[in-house]
């Protein structure tokens, strides 16, 4: 089994030294004790670390990240346990992606606002349609 310094294991993780010990501090990565002073993590260190980087780039924030390591350490957790979290975040990001859509059109409506952007800015209408908010066209 490998033995990592913290810089060693921030490099295999493809994390920052800072950010191993931001995740000590959360609870999410054990911090082992010092021997011959130094701290020695494993290769299950850094695997954790990539699955945590992973489970951000998905979209899962650090809470709901503890709870899938909790759930990947219990015996008792069934592949359903896991696929509820994983349909919840897919509803959230539906959910997302239709705000971002809503947004971008009514941006759509704010820019042609400014017709074809030659008008003074005392003549343009975006200041009014944020004021007026969905009622602008």
């Amino acid at each position: 089994m490998a033995s990592f310094t913290i810089g060693k294991l921030a490099r295999a993780s493809g994390v920052g030294v800072e950010t191993v010990r931001f995740y000590e501090r959360k609870g999410l990565v054990r911090r082992p004790a010092a021997q011959g002073g130094y701290r020695t993590y494993s290769n299950d260190d850094a695997r954790r670390i990539r699955f945590i980087k992973r489970a951000q780039e998905l979209g899962f924030t650090l809470r709901e990240i503890k709870g899938l390591l909790e759930l990947n350490a219990s015996p008792r957790t069934t592949c359903a346990d896991v696929k509820r979290h994983a349909d919840a975040k897919r509803t959230e990001i539906g959910q997302k992606i239709r705000d971002l859509r809503r947004m971008q059109r009514s941006l759509a409506r704010l820019a042609a606002a400014c017709g074809d952007g030659r008008k003074a800015v005392a003549q343009c209408r975006i200041a009014d349609c944020l004021d007026a908010g969905p009622a602008c066209n």
